[in-house]
C-alpha cells in the first residue's frame, strides 16, 4: 500500500526532522567569547577555562569539550591568541579576533551526538607572525601541522600562512565524517615542523579561530519518505485529493533523480578538474607549486598589457602574488616530454640551483595541458634591450664590464660547481637579466632539459639561436658545455661593440660581428670595436676581453677554455692565450646550391624571402630554431667548422 502525501506534509515532514538533530549541532569561537553571526549561527565561548601544559574541560551543556597536551615556554598558560587587525576573505572577522593555541596537541570533542553523518568546518587565520613582505624576523615564521578527524589523517604538513595566501587572512576546510558511537573527534597535531620561538617562544604549533558541526540528518526526512517508513501518521494530516497528492510526490521524485544525477556530474568534472592540483599538493615536498587560479589572478588573467616579452619557450608575464611578491610568470608553448610528477622533480633540481648570477625559480604550475613556471621579477629586464633597444639605461665601461664578469661566473656555477651541472644550450644577450642595481642573472637555465630527446651529448634536436650557436652544435647536434662557451664568447663581443652579432643594413665586411672583430684584430684596429658611445674605458680590459671572445669562439669546441678559465683571464688572474686561429663562424650563409640538403624548396625560398625583407628593413632580428638538423653538406672545401657565418 502506498501512501501520497502533499508537498506542504514534505516540508512539514523535513522541518520536524531538522529540529529533531538540531541539537547535535556545535558551533565554537575557539579562544574567544559567544559570537554570533548575522546569518543567526551562534558560536559559543571558548576562553573561561585556562587550559593546562595536559588538560580536558567538557564544556556548558556537555555537548562539547577540549583538551590540550603541550608544554610551553611561555609565562602565558591561558593557550589564547588575539589580534586588533581585522582579518580579511571571509564575511565573519569577528570569528578570527581571537585563536586557540596549542604546543603540541589540541583536541575538539563532540560528545552525545546521534550517529550518522556530519560536515566539520574549522576555520583558521595566522594572526601571530608578521606578513613575509615585510622582512622581518616575525615574518619567517611558519606554522606546520596536522589535521586529524575521527582518527583519519585528512591534512598533512598544513602550513597555515602559505594555504590561507599570507598572514591575517582566513581559511577554511570542510570535512565530512561519519559519527558511529556518538563521538566526534577533532585533532589537530604539531609533527615538530615549521618555525618555533617566532617572534616570541611557545608560537607554534596548531592555532584555529573556530569551528562548527553540523548533522547531515536533514537528508534523513527525504529518506524516509521514500521508504515510507514513519514513526507516526499522527505527524501529519493527509489531504484527501490523492490525485493531486500523486502528481506531487512524483514530481519531488523526479526532482530528486535530476538532483542526483547533476551532483554526480559536478563531482566528476570537479574532480577531473582539480587532479592536476592534488598531484601537485603530494609533489609539494619537491617544489614549490602555484594554483592555476592564483597565477591567473596575480598575472590579471594574462593581461596582454602585463606581457614582458616572448622567448623560445614561451610568453612571459608581470605578476603580483598574494603575498606582494612580484614575479614573472612564463607560459611554456612547447610540449614536455615528461610526465607530471617528471617534470615537478625537475623544476624542483632547477630551483635548488641558486646563484647570486642565475635567475631564481620560485616554483610551477601545471594546470591540465598548461605549464607555468615563477621566477623572480628583474627590474631592468634583458641585456639585449639595454644593449641593442630603446631604454633609459646608459651602460658605461665598468658596467659592462661587471655584467660581462657576472655572467661569465653564472656559466662557470652552471658547468662545474653546481650538483646537477648544466649546459645552458642557449645563451645569449636576451637570456641574462637585469636587476635593479645592474647585477646580470641568467635566465631559462635547464629548461631545455625538459624537452630535448633521451639522448645526452648528441642530440638530434638543436634549440638555441642562430648566431650564438657553436658550429659543432648547429651542424652536427654536438652538445657539450662548449657550446655555452662559444655563445659567450658572441656576447663579449656584444657586450663590448654594443651591436649585434649581424646586422643587414651594414658593409658586407662590418655585416657579421665576429668576422669583423676578426678583420680589426688582424689589422691591429681591435680597439675601433669598442662603442662608440663609452666615452672612458680601459684599453687593457678591452684588448683582454677580445681575446677570451676570440678564444671562447674557437671553431674546434677543445681549444675553447672552461668558463672558470674565462672567469680567471677576465680578472686579470690568468694571461689571456695568444690566438692564432680565426674564430668558428660560418662565412656563407647563401645555400642556393645546397639548398635541398638543408631544406626543401618551399622552405628555403620562404627563408630568402624573409632574407630579402629584412635587408630592405635593416633589421637584424635573430632566427630562432627549436628543430634544427640538417643533413651533411657536400662542400669542395674540409668541412673544418672554421669557415661558415650566420
Amino acid at each position: 500500500m502506498s501512501i501520497m502525501l502533499p508537498i506542504s506534509l514534505l516540508f512539514h515532514l523535513d522541518f520536524k526532522v531538522t529540529q529533531r538533530f538540531s541539537d547535535a549541532n556545535f558551533s565554537v569561537n575557539c579562544g574567544g567569547p559567544q559570537k554570533t553571526t548575522a546569518a543567526g549561527t551562534v558560536f559559543e565561548a571558548d576562553y573561561l577555562t585556562t587550559l593546562g601544559v595536559a588538560s580536558l574541560n567538557v564544556m556548558n551543556m556537555e555537548k562539547w569539550a577540549v583538551s590540550n597536551v603541550g608544554f610551553s615556554e611561555r609565562a602565558d598558560h591561558t593557550y589564547l591568541e588575539s589580534t586588533s587587525t581585522q582579518v580579511v576573505g571571509t564575511s565573519t572577522p569577528e570569528l578570527f579576533q581571537t585563536s586557540r593555541l596549542s604546543t603540541g596537541s589540541l583536541r575538539y570533542y563532540g560528545l552525545g551526538l546521534q550517529n550518522g553523518p556530519y560536515t566539520v568546518t574549522l576555520q583558521f587565520a595566522e594572526i601571530v607572525f608578521a606578513d613575509r613582505s615585510t622582512q622581518t624576523w616575525e615574518s619567517l615564521g611558519r606554522r606546520v601541522f596536522d589535521i586529524y578527524i575521527q582518527g583519519h589523517h585528512h591534512e598533512k604538513d598544513f602550513d597555515l600562512s602559505k594555504e590561507a595566501g599570507g598572514v591575517n587572512k582566513a581559511i577554511q576546510k570542510n570535512f565530512s565524517v561519519n559519527v558511529t558511537q556518538n563521538y566526534l573527534e577533532i585533532h589537530l597535531f604539531w609533527a615538530g615542523k615549521g618555525t618555533c620561538c617566532i617572534p616570541n617562544e611557545g608560537d607554534y604549533g596548531p592555532l584555529i579561530s573556530a569551528l562548527s558541526v553540523v548533522s547531515g540528518e536533514v537528508s534523513l526526512c527525504w529518506y524516509k519518505i521514500f521508504d515510507f517508513n514513519f514513526e507516526s501518521a499522527s505527524d501529519f494530516e493527509p489531504t484527501s485529493d490523492d490525485s493531486k497528492t500523486g502528481i506531487i510526490v512524483g514530481v519531488v521524485v523526479a526532482a530528486v533523480v535530476v538532483c542526483l544525477v547533476a551532483i554526480f556530474v559536478i563531482f566528476y568534472f570537479r574532480r577531473k578538474s582539480y587532479s592536476d592540483e592534488e598531484e601537485l599538493l603530494e609533489l609539494s615536498a619537491k617544489a614549490n607549486t602555484f594554483s592555476y587560479a592564483e597565477l591567473r589572478s596575480a598575472t590579471n588573467d594574462f593581461n596582454p598589457a602585463n606581457k614582458l616579452g616572448e622567448g623560445g619557450f614561451g610568453p612571459v608575464y608581470k605578476g603580483m602574488l598574494s603575498d606582494g611578491r612580484v614575479v614573472a610568470v612564463k607560459q611554456l608553448s612547447v610540449a614536455s616530454h615528461q610526465g607530471k610528477s617528471q617534470f615537478v622533480t625537475e623544476i624542483s633540481t632547477i630551483s635548488a640551483v641558486q646563484h647570486r648570477n642565475l635567475v631564481k625559480l620560485y616554483g610551477c604550475c601545471i594546470h591540465r595541458n598548461k605549464r607555468l613556471l615563477v621566477y623572480e621579477y628583474l627590474e631592468n629586464k634583458s641585456l639585449d634591450q639595454a644593449l641593442f633597444g630603446a631604454t633609459h639605461l646608459h651602460l658605461d665601461w665598468g658596467t659592462r664590464f661587471s655584467i660581462l664578469l657576472g655572467t661569465a661566473r653564472g656559466l662557470a656555477y652552471l658547468h662545474e660547481e653546481s650538483r646537477p651541472r648544466f649546459v645552458h644550450r642557449d645563451v645569449k644577450a636576451s637570456n641574462i637579466l637585469l636587476d635593479a642595481e645592474l647585477c646580470p642573472k641568467i635566465s631559462d637555465f635547464g629548461l631545455a632539459k625538459l624537452y630535448e630527446d633521451k639522448k645526452t651529448h648528441i642530440t638530434t634536436q638543436v634549440a638555441g639561436t642562430i648566431g650564438y650557436l657553436a658550429p659543432e652544435y648547429a651542424m652536427f647536434g654536438h652538445l657539450t658545455e662548449k657550446a655555452d662557451v662559444f655563445g659567450f664568447g658572441v656576447v663579449a663581443l656584444e657586450i663590448l661593440s654594443g651591436r649585434q652579432n649581424s646586422e643587414d643594413c651594414l658593409d658586407d665586411e662590418q655585416r657579421y660581428l665576429l668576422e669583423w672583430s676578426w678583420y680589426l684584430y688582424e689589422n691591429k684596429r681591435s680597439l675601433e670595436l669598442v662603442d662608440q658611445t663609452v666615452t672612458a674605458f680601459d684599453e687593457s680590459e678591452a684588448l683582454r676581453i677580445i681575446g677570451v671572445a676570440f678564444l671562447c669562439t674557437q671553431a674546434s669546441p677543445i681549444l675553447r677554455p672552461p668558463m672558470s678559465r674565462v672567469v680567471a683571464m677576465l680578472r686579470g688572474d690568468v694571461e689571456v692565450s695568444a690566438v692564432t686561429s680565426k674564430p668558428g663562424y660560418l662565412t656563407d650563409w647563401n645555400f642556393r646550391d645546397i639548398a635541398s640538403s638543408f631544406i626543401d624548396d618551399n622552405d628555403f625560398e620562404s627563408k630568402l624571402a624573409k632574407e630579402d625583407d629584412s635587408e630592405k628593413n635593416c633589421s637584424s632580428t635573430p632566427f630562432t630554431t627549436t628543430d634544427l638538423n640538417p643533413s651533411p653538406i657536400n662542400v669542395t672545401e674540409p668541412m673544418l667548422l672554421s669557415s661558415y657565418m650566420y
